[in-house]
């Protein structure tokens, strides 16, 4: 018979920034993606404006992990207490808080402290807690640098889309949304693309892509591909050189006579990059008219194929 086993963890980092902001980067799970190095997409569920509930996706040792998370937010205290729904073997159950408090003016202190059920001792297990550890470590490192930036993050947050509207069927253009390795030749910036999937609809891919002055640069991706809700999420782990964090989502919204087609961008600026790709006179607002110059018109280039093709027969796809 197996025992259950209970870990905990607790770990703290101090941020030279307010506790106010720090515990704002904490409630607000659904940028995680642009401040937590292995949260590929997050998405709430539920939220009355004291409780939510929402799903993470996460890059965790090279394998995409998904999990539902409850939470109760307290914005007096500081504090978000969560718990796992319905967690992986070995572990049975998992569950936490976070608290913010306050040092100083201008200094603060995360905390999270974590519980974790396991089915046992088995090698598997170790591998978890290790897996989980690391996680929370760079949660926490991530989380307290964007925190650390907080004068400055408005400046270096982005958040945009573009559109079109398409006289046709939802299913083509989907499917030439999906199918990226079918872009080089067809998308006028990429020249090479490489594509796998972990498993169908969870795909990491490689673009080669062209700069404005010719030269070229490498991206790679993890998307997750919903195919029965028209859409696609993205995160580029490795982004445009001018990005510190780049994710957002392909939607294919169909209507009574035709689909619009949605890309949106959140981005954030990589600040020391600025100088060194713009040059010495460049400021944040030009790197902002620049990156949505780039991203608006690579968008809009992905999209001139699809809106060709609207009227292919429909191709099945399938689902995550």
């Amino acid at each position: 018979m197996s025992v259950e086993r209970v870990h905990r963890m607790s770990y703290a980092v101090d941020a030279a920034a307010p506790a106010g902001a720090l515990y704002t980067l904490v409630a607000d799970a659904t940028q995680w993606p642009l401040f937590v190095a292995d949260t590929v997409h997050v998405e709430r569920l539920d939220f009355d404006g004291a409780a939510d509930r929402y799903a993470r996706w996460a890059d965790v040792d090279g394998e995409l992990r998904r999990s539902l998370v409850r939470r109760t937010l307290d914005a007096g205290r500081r504090s978000v207490a969560f718990s796992e729904e319905r967690p992986g073997a070995p572990v049975t159950a998992a569950g936490g808080s976070w608290s913010v408090e306050e040092l100083a003016p201008g200094w603060s202190r995360l905390t999270l402290e974590r519980e974790i059920v396991l089915g046992g001792r088995s090698p598997e297990a170790e591998r978890v807690i290790a897996s989980v550890e690391k996680g929370d470590r760079a949660a926490l490192a991530g989380l307290r640098t964007a925190a650390e930036r907080w004068r400055r993050l408005d400046g270096l947050l982005m958040s945009f889309e573009e559109s079109v509207r398409i006289e046709g069927p939802a299913e083509p253009v989907y499917a030439f949304l999906y199918e990226v390795g079918s872009w080089p030749g067809q998308v006028a910036h990429v020249v090479d693309a490489e594509v796998t999937e972990d498993r169908p609809g969870v795909q990491r891919t490689r673009l080669v892509s062209l700069a404005d002055d010719g030269s070229e640069y490498t991206t790679r991706a993890v998307r997750v591909c919903f195919p029965a809700a028209g859409r696609i999420v993205f995160k580029r782990t490795r982004p445009h050189p001018l990005l510190a964090a780049h994710a957002g989502e392909w939607s294919v919204e169909p209507d009574a006579s035709g689909v619009t087609v949605v890309c949106r961008h959140e981005a954030l600026l990589d600040e020391p990059a600025v100088e060194r790709i713009l040059g010495p006179d460049a400021d944040l607002a030009r790197a902002r008219r620049y990156v949505r110059e780039v991203l608006g018109r690579e968008s809009r280039a992905t999209l001139a194929p699809a809106t060709r093709d609207a009227g292919d027969p429909v191709r099945t796809l399938r689902s995550v």
